[in-house]
């Protein structure tokens, strides 16, 4: 129940809606927080004063709502403080919560930093957390009445002979007036007296508590700890104990309790009585329980959240003994954010609810969980199960309930599920790794299609965490110059000379080695990293393109240089200003350079798309069709293309390497290499790896290679002239 006060804005004033918190955020809190609570504390202070004293409270919770990662302990000082305020009223709790549940969020929270649903859970946690902290002070501070009751007790006995009326006076004062319960009870377990505080905690009938004994107040919920405790003080083993212990009510209800059971001994050390005090703290519990209930469940769905999830996991695979197993299914919908773009988030909503409830209805037995961990993310957990079967059976009984489609608002909604399962021995992997694993065979499961389910591979697994540690790898490389570039020679097929070569970058990796582009220029594009590689890549070759020609290699036809293009690059909207001022910057002719566009990103490329590479060919910089004929192009829509070369793949010259050649491929090549010098088009061939090879190719006409034949990939100083046409030999 809220009970937070109104806005003083005015009765029933609405709550403002702002995109972020309130410049006076803190102190706003901290004016509603005193006007809610103080009329509840018993201090000495001013309104003014405890106003005051509440302004650190409020900036100690926006702190902590803000931390990251996120701890609600240090909100617990919060609760202490108010309780040494003297915060301590029967309404002061639901005061205190209250305020902090309605507005904490709205004058003390950070948008941009603190999203609105994390917030809310994080709120959630810290009211938990705040009222932690003012149980334990109260319950400090009620332990010190404790036992200022008990020495008082205690003394009143040790002095009835002396001045037995002056201390049964006093010590009926303290035992009626008490605002805890008291009970003394013989060492045989036989309840002898009773205040009234302890009497109304069992419905207000003294002759009912006082006829039981008290090993007959046993409940199912007590600690395992209770009544060892107990025998041992009634054997004179130990003087106190303290404990929370329910008890049975005569109206069927729980009543639980802090209590402090202490052993009377007469002057010579004897026990002869057993003193206990009981503090009810039914309402402090059920509201515990209630806060970690929302604190460990989907507020959507109602099923236990990612919090919970992970709990029951590690619990899982704390587990020993060769029998301790666990199964783990991890569902993700696929196609969900398109029914968010479209229909509304509303829909949405709705839709993880029934997902959420075809799922529960899936899980069968003890041992078995059904969670939901993120935006349209579920998981299931299976303890111990018999074998792989009971887990597939699970994620083939999830696909069944999930394909008949889901009517909200009356639209029929299809729903598709990927599902990644991990199984194995408990206690051999961290929670983490195992959804790790899950996560990754989901997404394997995504990849093959979807609305299905994939057992994790380990294989598999390393590989996409290599491909991972490398993505995360590629700033840092790029910074520490941990790539080089080889140069791969392009010979004049009519001369054999060398015309150019092909700036081919490499990575220089600390623990894998050499690794080639295959290997990260897709990880590379993924990450947004290929521009500045590419970049770096076009600086360098460029400067040793400057440096073959100051060194006059090529002789009269100084050597080009090629560079490759990828399609991000090939969007870049400072492409050409950016090649232009690596030209300039190192003194090279444009047409020095032929940057190698791959023949499936420009085919996709749109007329403005392709007005960077005709601008820059309007300068001179040659324009590599590169991979010619892996893509869905024709000759005919070469015409279009700013292209001057065209690179043919080697998928069409490998029959050219048997003896005989293959016909088809010869037709084929010759084919293209004609139409291609119709278009004015030079031609390319990759691949070139035999002598025979090399030689149909210039028979055919193509104008240039390179390839093994000629030479490997290698350092710039490799790049001679004249090339032996044997080198590779």
């Amino acid at each position: 129940m809220n009970t937070a006060p109104k806005d003083a804005d005015g009765p029933g004033a609405a709550r403002p809606h702002r995109p972020g918190p309130h410049p006076d955020g803190l102190r706003r809190f901290a004016t509603i927080w005193s006007r809610a609570v103080y009329p509840t504390t018993a201090t000495c202070m001013t309104r003014a004063e405890f106003e005051e004293h509440l302004v650190p409270l409020a900036e100690l919770l926006s702190t902590t709502l803000h931390a990251r990662p996120f701890d609600p302990v240090p909100a617990r000082a919060v609760g202490q403080e108010l309780v040494a305020a003297h915060c301590t009223a029967p309404e002061s709790l639901p005061q205190i919560l209250g305020v902090v549940d309605a507005y904490l969020l709205l004058y003390c929270s950070d948008p941009d930093r603190l999203p609105a649903e994390e917030g809310r859970a994080r709120c959630a946690r810290l009211q938990h957390a705040v009222a932690a902290g003012f149980a334990r002070a109260l319950q400090e501070r009620t332990r010190a009445e404790q036992e200022a009751l008990s020495r008082a007790a205690l003394k009143a006995q040790s002095e009835i002979e002396r001045a037995l009326h002056e201390s049964e006076t006093r010590f009926r004062a303290v035992f009626e007036g008490a605002t805890i319960g008291i009970g003394i009870g013989t060492l045989d377990g036989r309840v002898i007296e009773v205040n009234s505080a302890l009497t109304r905690m069992f419905g207000g009938n003294e002759e009912l508590v006082r006829d039981r004994r008290i090993t007959s107040w046993v409940h199912p919920d007590d600690g395992p700890t209770v009544w060892r405790m107990y025998d041992e003080l009634v054997r004179g083993e130990r003087d106190h104990f303290r404990a929370e212990k329910p008890y049975h009510r005569p109206d069927g209800t729980v009543l639980w309790t802090h209590l402090t059971v202490s052993l009377l001994r007469d002057p010579d050390g004897t026990p002869r009585l057993m003193l206990a005090l009981m503090e009810d703290i039914t309402e402090r519990r059920l509201l515990h329980l209630r806060l970690r209930y929302e604190a460990t469940h989907d507020a959507l769905t109602d099923l236990p959240n990612r919090t919970l999830f992970f709990e029951r996991l590690e619990q899982t695979l704390a587990r020993e003994g060769d029998a301790a197993r666990f199964g783990l299914c991890y569902l993700d919908l696929d196609g969900f954010k398109t029914v968010n773009d479209s229909l509304g988030h509303a829909v949405g909503d709705q839709l993880l609810v029934a997902v959420a409830e075809r799922l529960q209805n899936c899980v069968k037995g003890p041992g078995q969980l059904v969670a939901r961990i993120g935006g349209d993310e579920f998981v299931a957990l299976i303890n111990d199960p018999h074998s792989t079967r009971d887990i597939t059976d699970l994620a083939e009984r999830a696909l069944e309930a999930l394909s008949t489609p889901v009517l909200v608002d009356g639209r029929e909604l299809p729903v598709r599920t990927s599902i990644g399962i991990v199984e194995g021995p408990a206690g051999e992997r961290t929670a983490a790794e195992v959804l790790r694993s899950a996560d990754i065979t989901m997404y394997r499961a995504k990849a093959q299609g979807g609305n299905r389910y994939e057992l994790a591979d380990p294989d598999s697994d390393a590989r996409v965490i290599s491909r991972h540690s490398l993505t995360n790898r590629l700033p840092a490389a790029l910074e520490g110059h941990e790539f080089f570039i080889e140069y791969q020679p392009l010979v004049r097929m009519c001369d054999g000379g060398v015309e150019g070569a092909e700036a081919l970058v490499r990575w220089e990796h600390p623990r894998h080695g050499v690794l080639g582009p295959d290997r990260f220029i897709p990880l590379a594009e993924h990450t947004g990293l290929i521009v500045p590689l590419g970049r770096w890549v076009l600086e360098e070759a460029v400067r040793q393109a400057c440096e073959w020609q100051v060194r006059g290699i090529g002789g009269a036809r100084p050597l080009r240089v090629n560079v490759n293009l990828s399609p991000r690059q090939l969007s870049h909207p400072d492409l050409v200003s950016e090649t232009v001022a690596v030209l300039e910057n190192a003194g090279l002719p444009p047409e020095s350079l032929c940057l190698e566009v791959t023949e499936s990103a420009m085919i996709r490329a749109d007329d403005a798309e392709l007005k960077p590479l005709r601008q820059l060919a309007e300068l001179g910089v040659g324009i590599a069709l590169d991979d010619f004929g892996t893509g869905y192009s024709n000759l005919a829509s070469l015409r279009r293309l700013p292209a001057s070369t065209l690179k043919l793949d080697r998928s069409f010259t490998r029959g050219l390497q048997q003896h005989p050649a293959d016909p088809v491929d010869l037709k084929i090549v010759e084919g293209i290499v004609s139409l291609a010098h119709v278009l004015d088009l030079s031609v390319t061939v990759e691949g070139v790896e035999t002598a025979a090879q090399a030689a149909h190719l210039r028979e055919l006409g193509c104008d240039s290679a390179q390839g093994w034949y000629y030479a490997r990939p290698g350092p710039p100083e490799r790049v001679t002239v004249p090339l032996p046409l044997a080198a590779a030999q």
